[in-house]
């Protein structure tokens, strides 16, 4: 493969593994599905509870409108609680609901069998090279959240 074809190759993979396990795993649901930023913003508010509206937006890097959308219809949908901030009647706080909470555990307990099962099924090789690229996976995650909120403060 030459040198120039790696990064691509490299998120069309990324982006195929991803959109496979979400493509598997919507086939069990019972409820009708969230969408990506739908599932972000929750997540972020599980991991946040009682986050403003304007710090979800900022961590997302979407527009402000754009999360009061998100939270509208997530609040519609039984998953999001919103409480007016005590220090600022203008500002909402998000809390997930319980239903919210254990829709997130089913997904990511279904979500890591999945996983867990087709990387068994691998070579050790395999296996052992997924584990020794996790760092700079990881590395690549962290430059590419850096320089997302580097050209959301400017």
């Amino acid at each position: 493969m030459a040198a120039g074809e790696f990064p691509d190759s490299l998120a069309d993979v990324l982006a195929g593994v991803q959109r496979l396990i979400r493509r598997r795993l919507r086939a069990g649901l019972t409820v009708p599905r969230l969408r990506g930023a739908q599932v972000e913003l929750l997540r972020l508010v599980t991991d946040r509870p009682g986050i403003r509206v304007s710090a979800a937006a900022k961590e997302l890097c979407l527009a402000g409108n754009s999360v009061s959308t998100l939270v509208n219809q997530l609040s519609q949908a039984g998953c999001l609680r919103r409480e007016t901030a005590p220090d600022d009647r203008r500002s909402a706080l998000l809390f997930p609901t319980p239903a919210a909470r254990s829709r997130l555990h089913d997904w990511e307990v279904r979500r890591s069998a999945l996983v867990r099962e087709q990387v068994a099924r691998l070579s050790e090789a395999d296996q052992a090279a997924l584990a020794a690229a996790l760092p700079a996976l990881r590395r690549l995650a962290h430059n590419l959240s850096e320089e997302t909120e580097e050209a959301h403060d400017h």
